[in-house]
């Protein structure tokens, strides 16, 4: 299989029959040892890590904790030095040697993977979701679940198609102090809520201005490029800065971490789709560096029963304005709470501090990567789910709803405008809006559903 965007095509006709899903186990030639492999409250689940950068440190004790009764099938990831970093780390904690794999598409033919965790750059969470579901696996993909909002509307049908579990890494879904605070705002603990704040700021400085290089040594540029149209390199882009650089890679600081906190605040007020979106945005800080986006933005998503949610984020003002660096305000006619991923807190309508629970964990700063218990709570769920065990705390469904909010936000700022919305699937009322609903897609990386 080779790394070409035609190989594609040639990968999904070889994987006709693996797409029919578990239901094809003997054309498959499972043996029923091999089948037991795969299901089963308590057997193990063979995974594959895709995307070695700064999450994976997030992954390492679900991965790697005997208690969960997984084996690491591969490290994968287009650059050299990662899949290198990725194997020296695993050394010393495995008793055994993952295969290191540069190509995704070598490591979703190999029917022994169970699941994939999807830690790429956001182009790449959609189409890799999908072709792996295509190719029988379960997958945890990190947020924002896709690039643009029809690519979470094709998740939940490839979902739906193959059956198979797909969670999006938000997270806090599988915090326990959160997990408590949103069940009591849904008990009525600060009456009817009606709006949710949720903001992040931070202090990030100067990014280079691009230019035209080389592609660093060990990096495939062609595969690290993807579904993405065909562009030649340009210096310090594959590492973080995609991010900021264009939208042909990331989908800036709303994709990168507004999907934590607004997950938050629509989980709390019980929305799905807005039915109006109000950007205020800019690029304020460095004005002459390479950052390409807004770095700024101020978004406002009113929903049905008159209920609202505000996102706040300032990537390069790091002021602190309510109290920490990122979280969620939600107001009730009751009262109101903040929670973040440190604790939460309970006030009543007058302001009263009536309660304070805070996090065992250790998951709470805004810093790049890392992990901390909750990533591994949430990785562990997956797990569960795959098994069927317990309840699954954060389905495609769901990650998309909140995943679209992003994208709304984005749409707006980039076409300068507000906009209504179909309150019962997100859909803009505005033709600009709409013919940013999906993207180009290099020939041959089309969805295929």
């Amino acid at each position: 299989m080779t790394n070409k965007s035609s190989s594609r095509r040639d990968f999904i006709k070889k994987t006709t029959l693996l797409s029919a899903g578990i239901s094809s186990l003997g054309s498959l030639g499972f043996s029923a040892k091999s089948y037991g492999n795969i299901l089963g409250a308590n057997d193990r689940i063979n995974v594959a890590v895709i995307g070695l950068g700064r999450r994976l440190e997030a992954f390492i004790p679900p991965l790697t904790d005997g208690k969960n009764n997984v084996t690491i099938g591969y490290l994968c990831d287009v650059m050299k030095s990662q899949r290198e970093n990725a194997a020296a780390i695993f050394a010393k904690k495995l008793d055994y040697s993952p295969k290191l794999e540069n190509s995704f598409f070598k490591v979703i033919e190999d029917k022994s993977v169970d699941a994939v965790i999807n830690a790429t750059p956001d182009h790449w969470h959609a189409p890799g979701t999908w072709l792996a579901l295509e190719a029988g696996k379960n997958v945890y993909v990190e947020k924002p679940c896709s690039h643009n909002p029809r690519e979470g509307e094709l998740l939940v049908e490839y979902q739906k198609k193959y059956g198979k579990v797909v969670q999006m890494g938000n997270q806090q879904r599988s915090s326990d102090h959160t997990i408590e605070i949103i069940k009591a705002i849904h008990d009525g603990t600060i009456g009817t809520p009606y709006m949710a704040t949720a903001f992040y700021n931070n202090g990030r400085g100067k990014v280079p201005n691009p230019s035209p290089a080389s592609p660093p040594e060990g990096l495939d540029w062609d595969l690290y490029q993807g579904p993405s149209p065909r562009k030649e390199y340009m210096h310090n882009t594959w590492d973080y800065n995609w991010h900021w650089y264009g939208w042909d890679f990331g989908t800036a600081e709303t994709g990168n971490n507004a999907t934590h906190e607004l997950d938050v605040a629509r989980w709390a007020l019980k929305v799905d789709f807005p039915n109006h979106v109000a950007v205020d945005s800019d690029k304020y800080h460095f004005p002459e560096d390479g950052w390409e986006m807004y770095d700024t933005m101020l978004a406002t998503f009113k929903f049905d029963n008159n209920k609202t949610i505000v996102w706040d984020g300032k990537s390069r003002n790091n002021y602190n304005m309510y109290g920490g660096g990122r979280g969620t305000v939600i107001f009730g006619t009751n009262g109101s709470v903040f929670v973040d991923r440190e604790h939460y807190r309970l006030f009543d309508v007058s302001g009263k501090l009536i309660k304070e629970v805070k996090s065992s964990g250790t998951e709470g700063s805004t810093g790049l990567g890392g992990g901390g218990d909750m990533s591994t709570h949430h990785v562990v769920n997956f797990f569960d789910a795959i098994r069927g065990k317990g309840i699954q705390r954060s389905p495609i469904d769901e990650g998309a709803k909140s995943s679209l909010l992003c994208h709304l936000a984005n749409i707006s700022s980039r076409i300068g405008e507000n906009f209504d919305c179909n309150p019962t699937n997100g859909h803009i009322y505005n033709r600009k809006g709409m013919d940013l609903w999906s993207r180009e897609y290099e020939k041959g990386w089309e969805p295929n559903i």
